[in-house]
């Protein structure tokens, strides 16, 4: 978001503390800068861990957490599952993907196990977080690769990872949302599509997209969002890797698609669940009110983000546990619950 939007009136005193602070922090972690992916990295999980500590809500009591390998597109990943401690037998699941546009993110951070420990607990639908290869020394296809050998390798382990197998999806959080849209298309096409997929702040196109990304980028910023796309991309076609352009979307999986009222990506979101809902896909578009792009994580700071997340578990809870419903209005007044 441009200056000028950070600074301007329609943002939330939360909103505005959380960005105050971020350049604070930012400006003891001269590593953000850095050449060295490893290095940046590091500095990226520092940096979103002390934001985590003041902005959101801890893990709540009542979740059972722990760390699992599955299998990847070229061999074992981590990843990290959340069940509600009293749940028994199998459990809807989905798979869950990290934002850190694509090139950087863990499941590691203390904002994933927090968010993903709190909408576990409140869906009572288990999550398995991967732990994914990161552009650019893995651009795409290899982080789709992953989560196609993951779902694969959690289906086969519905047993012993106490999945309903007939209820299993997948999920992501910006650049990870992205990643499991292109599941999703892959599954299809498989002939093995996926139960649900929750779309949060979604980049649905690698590529500059709708009045949003002008309104709320200045023009170094397009490019720095231009040239992420493009580590992660790595000259495939956009009808292969970027989402709104794949050159079909019927008999995709149900979808879920949160997107932010002053997200440079909302245009993009937007646009996808029309061309979801007009390939007769159901679908569910929630606008947050007053959000920006990362403020659903401040959760342990602001009402807004609370709002965002109880829309987020109430429609995943139905997506989940209810029979199938009609499509859905893809639009639902911006922020209002479900």
């Amino acid at each position: 978001m441009s200056d000028q939007e950070q600074s301007g009136p329609l943002l939330s005193p939360e909103i505005r503390e959380w960005i105050r602070r971020i350049r604070e922090l930012s400006a003891t972690l001269p590593d953000l800068e850095s050449r060295d992916m490893g290095a940046r990295r590091r500095a990226q999980r520092e940096l979103s861990d002390l934001l985590a500590v003041e902005f959101t809500a801890p893990v709540p009591a009542g979740v059972e957490i722990d760390d699992l390998i599955v299998a990847g597109g070229a061999g074992p990943l981590r990843a990290r599952r959340y069940r509600p401690a009293s749940a028994i037998g199998t459990l809807p699941t989905m798979l869950w993907l990290h934002g850190g546009g694509w090139t950087g993110g863990t499941i590691d951070e203390l904002l994933n196990d927090r968010l993903c420990a709190d909408r576990a607990l409140r869906s009572r639908v288990q999550i398995i977080a991967l732990e994914y290869r990161l552009a650019p020394e893995h651009p795409f296809p290899a982080p789709v690769d992953d989560a196609v050998a993951a779902v694969a390798n959690v289906r086969e382990r519905a047993v012993e990872l106490a999945v309903d197998a007939d209820r299993l999806g997948i999920g992501g959080n910006s650049a990870g949302a992205t990643i499991a849209a292109t599941t999703a298309l892959r599954q299809r096409d498989a002939g093995a599509p996926l139960h649900h997929q929750t779309l949060e702040v979604l980049p649905a196109a690698l590529r500059l997209f709708g009045a949003s990304m002008h309104r709320y980028l200045g023009a170094a910023e397009r490019e720095g969002v231009e040239h992420l796309a493009d580590l992660y991309r790595a000259g495939a076609p956009l009808t292969e890797a970027s989402p709104l352009d794949a050159p079909d979307h019927h008999g995709l999986a149900p979808a879920l698609i949160l997107a932010a009222e002053f997200d440079p990506l909302k245009d993009g979101a937007v646009a996808y669940a029309e061309a979801l809902r007009e390939a007769g896909v159901p679908v569910a578009l929630r606008i947050g009110s007053g959000h920006d792009h990362a403020s659903p994580g401040l959760t342990g700071r602001w009402e807004g983000a609370q709002e965002w997340r109880d829309v987020f578990v109430a429609e995943l809870a139905h997506a989940y546990h209810a029979p199938a419903r009609p499509n859905a209005d893809p639009v639902t007044a911006a922020g209002a619950r479900p």
